[in-house]
């Protein structure tokens, strides 16, 4: 092969990871567009079973040439301990995942696959297993030794920074500083400017109702976010704000912007999984590697039924690839 391929870590095995990591393998994968699927050779043997029958599983070996109705996958020597079930939390399957997320994360940084692309984990199951996690950024982000970074959704036009993110809500006001704001509005345009765009039109939430209504309910607009705009600008690059965010995202504010800074988790996460559940794509800003992920979890209520939709994870996969420079 002339490319090297990326990584697709199947996710938490009881969800809808190894289904649609198969389906969108059986779709997508060739010699061309190469990917390698990380999980458990039974397991994914299974989701071929069900979802892609022409399909044989064989272990990846660069050196060896691309063949049709074949999936490859890379188990990195990793045991998955019995007493997990489909479709519910586990130990089990939190420390198969976790230790998935962890060494293919690491085979990416010494360049052994071009990029890192994640099927969803679950947090609840990781934290059964003993280990402190809130998420696939924060984790992969550490292992890069990278403290600057931001996790972006982005599906077309639609591009969603957070200048805060897996902290409680009680927590934002106290996280919420220049610096944060900053370090998230360069990174949006930066990731824009990556995409093509040459002078891309940014927006900005305000933290609180009204966006502080001049500082009747809450002075953060006033003393953190604005001076951070202010400064965004002084830079060159084309920020608007702050705007209150419950009109940030109706059609005549949003179609004017290519991206939107967002104070915190949920005040960008709602509005974009209701434009874009079923084709939005996670991207971890800032990182010395490329990391794309699905914008959903692992829908333990409807894994392993064949209703699992591929649209998130291929648009994570084909972002991924073109950010490699294919």
């Amino acid at each position: 092969m002339n490319k090297k391929a990326m990584i697709l870590t199947s996710g938490d095995p009881a969800g809808v990871g190894p289904e649609v990591a198969v389906k969108a393998f059986a779709k997508l994968a060739k010699a061309n567009f190469p990917f390698v699927v990380a999980g458990r050779a039974d397991v994914l043997q299974e989701a071929c079973e069900l979802y892609a029958p022409t399909f044989k599983v064989e272990k990846y070996d660069e050196a060896q040439s691309w063949e049709d109705n074949t999936l490859y996958y890379d188990d990195f020597s990793l045991t998955l301990e019995s007493g997990w079930e489909k479709n519910k939390a586990s130990a089990s399957c939190g420390k198969f995942s976790y230790d998935l997320i962890v060494e293919a994360t690491r085979a990416v940084i010494a360049k052994q696959y071009s990029a890192i692309v994640t099927a969803p984990v679950n947090k609840e199951s990781v934290n059964l297993a003993g280990i402190d996690f809130c998420g696939h950024t924060e984790l992969i982000a550490e292992l890069c030794e990278c403290d600057q970074f931001n996790m972006m959704q982005s599906a077309d036009r639609l591009r969603c920074v957070f200048a805060t993110c897996h902290i409680s809500l009680k927590e934002v006001p106290e996280a919420l500083t220049v610096d944060k704001i900053l370090q998230a509005g360069r990174l949006l345009h930066k990731a824009c400017l990556a995409e093509g765009l040459v002078n891309p039109s940014l927006s900005a939430a305000g933290l609180n109702p009204h966006a502080g209504e001049s500082g009747y309910m809450g002075r953060e607009e006033i003393d953190t976010v604005i001076p951070a705009l202010e400064i965004l600008r002084s830079e060159g690059i084309d920020i608007e704000g702050p705007f209150p965010p419950d009109t940030l995202f109706v059609p005549a504010i949003r179609e004017r912007f290519e991206g939107f800074l967002c104070m915190y988790h949920d005040q960008g996460h709602i509005p974009f999984k209701m434009l874009a559940f079923d084709r939005g794509v996670n991207s971890t800003l800032g990182l010395p590697i490329i990391r794309t992920s699905v914008d959903h979890g692992t829908a333990f209520d409807i894994a392993w039924q064949d209703k699992a939709d591929i649209g998130s994870l291929e648009n994570a996969l084909k972002l991924a690839w073109r950010r490699t420079g294919n």
